[in-house]
């Protein structure tokens, strides 16, 4: 398996990578350094837009423009060429103090879920949800009750080829699990969460992207690998990655075959040079698209 670097440069804590195909380039955040940056894979350099709050995720929005979940919001953003931004909140954050925004996307049909974690200290406490906007229009978005009030860390949120079933994790060390749940698409209601993965062969689950086939690819935090699991929840690949902290995956590229892998620097020690890298390989299967937020 061939893996290449993507990007020169290195993030503290790279998250939420997303394929733009009207711009032909993938998108990602640093979430602590409150950026934003777009690169195309080619030899021009990455563009980077700064925030003034941490940003969690993104997400592509329905007449153009990303979806971001700040500390404070969810913001419609205008990227601007000059490196300057414009922003509009369209839902004020439910979460307190202490608290920031982590992983999300959109469902097959547009609504934005999201999740929350405690950021007030190194070790998190279960005071994070999981919900969803009822809409991300600048009329003004409105939380669903959420449908997980007590996690720690949530990630690994990811939608079925048919949008029937909804995936997330639990990052922390003291969780580490996947759960699914069934999926109304209609309603964007789902069902009682039940495990998918009980526990990772190496490291915790961090970000997820599913492929075209139904596969759940899976970053093993601390593992140094990405994971495919099948729909019934049997481990079908392992690739080892030079990263050992891989945080997010998501497939890009004019054929959607391209799978590219964020990463962090760890918290404590020197780490590797690759950590906080971005790696780019072709698993030989593809993804599909992102749906855009309504």
């Amino acid at each position: 398996m061939r893996i290449e670097r993507f990007w020169s440069g290195r993030a503290d804590l790279a998250e939420s990578p997303l394929w733009a195909p009207a711009e032909a380039a993938f998108y990602w955040v640093d979430i602590e350094r409150g950026q934003i940056w777009r690169h195309d894979g080619s030899t021009r350099p990455a563009r980077c837009w700064q925030l003034d709050q941490a940003v969690g995720c993104i997400a592509l929005r329905t007449g153009g423009g990303l979806l971001a979940a700040l500390r404070d919001g969810v913001y419609a953003l205008r990227l601007q060429d000059d490196g300057s931004h414009h922003a509009e909140r369209i839902a004020a954050a439910r979460h307190g103090p202490g608290l920031r925004f982590n992983d999300g996307r959109c469902d097959r049909q547009g609504r934005f879920w999201v999740g929350s974690m405690d950021d007030s200290s190194g070790a998190a406490a279960p005071l994070g949800s999981l919900a969803r906007l009822s809409s991300a229009s600048e009329a003004g978005g409105q939380w669903q009750p959420p449908l997980r009030g007590d996690l720690r860390v949530p990630n690994g949120l990811a939608f079925s080829p048919d949008g029937r079933r909804l995936y997330f994790s639990d990052s922390h060390a003291s969780q580490a699990i996947v759960w699914v749940c069934e999926y109304a698409v209609e309603s964007g209601q789902a069902g009682p969460p039940r495990r998918f993965i009980e526990r990772l062969p190496a490291g915790r689950p961090d970000g997820a992207a599913v492929d075209a086939e139904g596969g759940y690819w899976i970053c093993a935090n601390d593992g140094a690998a990405v994971l495919r699991y099948t729909p019934d929840g049997q481990l079908d690949r392992r690739i080892a990655l030079p990263m050992a902290k891989p945080t997010m995956c998501a497939f890009g590229g004019h054929d959607l075959a391209t799978l590219l892998i964020t990463s962090m620097r760890p918290a404590c020690g020197p780490g590797s040079e690759h950590d906080g890298r971005l790696c780019a390989l072709r698993p030989g299967v593809c993804g599909l698209p992102e749906a855009s937020a309504i």
